[in-house]
């Protein structure tokens, strides 16, 4: 039974340790601990064993923190430091009474009365001479409380005021980032998280500031009373003679106020790093030795200074001259080092110049919307001896001149040589296809007859490229004798850009990309933009408004009154989805626009208007319903009328007319559908398309 008794005792005495191992090792514990043994401190009498230890247990808590200050790379990485400042002051003035508490009671004895660490301090420091201990504790007080501790604590003084008065205009900034999409909202949490630290941190250094100077006044109080009240101690109580008890409790109160000062001026010097540290990233070490060295200038300017010194009469030469040489020899590497490295980095830029990098692969399956091939005696063109770029900026201007004609930016033109082609060719490409060739001769002019005949000047005669008239091109010495005789004198440069906009023209729908349709809806006014959501997507998607605006396009009615265009779109939706049809919806509400195309000088639309019988032919031959009609019409009466469209259509052009061709709106996209196969440029408007202002004049009929 005493066994049983006993094992289990063993048991409960383990378990005992085991939950005090348990509870240490809980930090929040731990700490609620090392607070309840300074406060035991403060009341308990202290034996001088504990007392060396708790002693040294400070020495190395504020070595541990200056460390800390040293090593960390921004001053929030310290957070905790108002705290620990707290904690490190409250321990130094526990043991301060502690070691009072000892050097009052049992000064008499020795000057091992309260412990060997402060004997340690008052021998090794004072020399056994008390008054070079006052001395040296005096100044030490003197640097941290005057220059330390209140240098430090005007820094954190008005860090924490700017800090607290820059708040406002740090979080506006962080949500104007966040509004404008730079940063998520993750992103500006954190960020706002870091400013509220920052802000509380650097005005918890300004409170925490006042410990450190407390402390500094604390112990001072603490010396003077240890002296005086030791000496009355001693030589009252305890029989000593004033020079016995001078020389014991002096020499203890100031080995103990050795003791505490030594980690207190560490802690403050700490304190100091820590708020001086606001403007600069990195480790201490590392960002002063950074900027040092990045003026090797300095650093040879203070060699030369301490050379100099060196030899003035009566200072020690050998110091002086080792401490110059030092340093101009550190000025001379760091120098370079410098240009070492410039030079390097200017090598790699060259490399990488002259190396072209490897294009990736998913690269050659990107498409050049425009492109423009040259051949070799065409480039001065683009970028001659002379600097001039003419047919560049003829491009520029025709990509200006067509978003304010079309209404919309079309792609930029890729000039590129090719040396496949012959010297004075080119070719016009869009979207990787052929779409244009021809030729032109730089230097030279290409000179036309407005009737229409051959040139008789001696040249190159050939064919123009865009409207297939004759032409010759000649030299630059004959362009004053062709203007003379009234002939259409035009430069290389005009004819290739002239090809180029006709070809445009042509292909404008093409050009027309999904992301050029969002970014016009995107630029909408604001009250058309209520609109746009009311449509998209729940009747029409962005790709059925692209679908409308190239119909539009392709019978060069321009998109720039997209306000109008949407508006006809929305008024279609209820009644079809078809895109022709919408297209048509779209026109009658252009009206004035579409007129306004055709409209002679003389202020009148000429036409030539579709007779009964016609009108009646096509509307016979539509067959299907709804958006599925289409037009099944005999080939021989699309000949006889595909023939009497030509035949009214020159004759109108031999009487100087540009009429339009006017149907029923029923059938004018089927009519228009078989006219644009043989006369592109001919206009079809239906009747509900002619603006009822518009003065007509009818130029024949069909």
């Amino acid at each position: 039974m005493t066994d049983a008794t006993t094992a289990q005792g063993g048991e409960t005495a383990l378990s005992r340790l085991a939950d005090l191992g348990t509870m240490l090792r809980r930090s929040d514990i731990a700490l609620a601990v090392g607070m309840m043994a300074i406060l035991v401190i403060l009341i308990l009498p202290l034996p001088p064993l504990l007392l060396d230890f708790s002693l040294a247990v400070s020495i190395t808590f504020s070595v541990l923190i200056l460390m800390t200050s040293l090593f960390i790379q921004a001053p929030l990485e310290f957070s905790a430091f108002p705290t620990v400042l707290l904690i490190a002051t409250m321990l130094r003035l526990a043991l301060n009474l502690a070691s009072t508490r000892l050097i009052l009671a049992h000064g008499h004895e020795g000057s091992a009365a309260a412990g060997h660490v402060i004997q340690a301090f008052g021998n090794f420091v004072m020399g056994g001479n008390f008054v070079i201990g006052i001395i040296v504790f005096t100044i030490l007080v003197i640097v941290n409380f005057v220059v330390i501790t209140k240098g430090s604590g005007r820094i954190a003084e008005v860090a924490a005021r700017f800090h607290l008065d820059s708040m406002p205009g740090k979080q506006m900034a962080i949500d104007a980032d966040l509004n404008a999409g730079l940063i998520d909202e993750k992103e500006a949490r954190r960020r706002r998280k870091a400013l509220e630290d920052e802000s509380g941190f650097f005005g918890a250094m300004d409170g925490a500031s006042k410990f450190v100077r407390g402390d500094a006044i604390a112990g001072l109080l603490v010396v003077m009373i240890n002296v005086i009240g030791g000496m009355i101690i001693g030589i009252v109580q305890q029989g000593l003679s004033f020079a016995d008890a001078a020389q014991d409790y002096t020499l203890l109160t100031v080995g103990d106020g050795l003791v505490t000062q030594i980690p207190a001026l560490i802690v403050s010097t700490a304190a100091g790093l820590l708020v001086s540290k606001a403007g600069v990233s990195g480790a201490a070490d590392k960002a002063l030795l950074s900027q040092f060295s990045s003026y090797p200038k300095a650093l040879g300017m203070s060699a030369a200074v301490m050379l100099v010194m060196a030899l003035l009469p009566g200072i020690p030469m050998i110091p002086f001259l080792a401490l110059g040489g030092g340093t101009g020899a550190l000025a001379y590497i760091i120098d370079r080092r410098a240009k070492q490295a410039v030079a390097a980095e200017e090598k790699k830029v060259e490399i990488a110049k002259a190396a072209p990098a490897e294009e990736p692969i998913a690269a050659a399956l990107k498409m050049d919307d425009l492109k423009i091939e040259l051949g070799y005696a065409l480039l001065p063109m683009v970028n001659g001896p002379d600097g001039s770029d003419r047919l560049t900026e003829q491009i520029k201007a025709l990509r200006r001149s067509l978003a304010t004609e079309m209404g919309f930016v079309m792609p930029a033109v890729r000039i590129l040589d090719n040396v496949q082609l012959d010297a004075n060719t080119y070719v016009i490409k869009v979207k990787e296809v052929e779409a244009g060739t021809g030729k032109v001769w730089h230097g030279q002019y290409m000179v036309m007859d407005p009737s229409g005949n051959q040139v008789t000047l001696p040249g190159t005669h050939t064919t123009e490229p865009t409207f297939g008239l004759p032409a010759t091109w000649i030299d630059a010495s004959l362009k004053e004798e062709a203007s003379v005789k009234g002939l259409t004198v035009v430069d290389a440069p005009t004819v290739l850009a002239t090809h180029l906009t006709e070809l445009i023209k042509a292909n404008m729908a093409e050009l027309l990309s999904y992301g050029e349709v969002q970014k016009l809806i995107k630029e909408l006014p604001k009250e058309q933009s209520e609109l746009i959501k009311d449509i998209v997507p729940a009747q029409i998607t962005i790709s059925g408004i692209q679908r409308v605006l190239q119909i539009l396009l392709a019978e060069r009615v321009s998109i720039r009154d997209l306000s109008t265009i949407l508006e006809g779109i929305a008024d279609g939706l209820p009644s079809t989805r078809n895109a022709t049809m919408l297209a048509e919806h779209v026109r009658a509400r252009l009206a004035r626009q579409l007129c306004a195309q055709h409209v002679t000088t003389t202020g009148t639309l000429p036409i030539i208007a579709l007779t009964a019988k016609w009108e009646q032919a096509f509307a016979e031959s539509i067959v299907g319903q709804g958006d599925d009609r289409s037009l099944a019409m005999q080939p021989s009466k699309l000949t006889e009328f595909i023939n009497l469209v030509r035949e009214k259509f020159e004759q109108a052009a031999r009487e100087g007319e540009a009429p339009v061709l006017v149907t029923s709106p029923g059938i004018r996209p089927f009519v228009r559908g078989i006219v644009e196969r043989f006369r592109a440029q001919t206009a079809v408007l239906a009747q509900s398309e002619i603006h009822p202002r518009v003065r007509l004049k009818t130029v024949g009929s069909i």
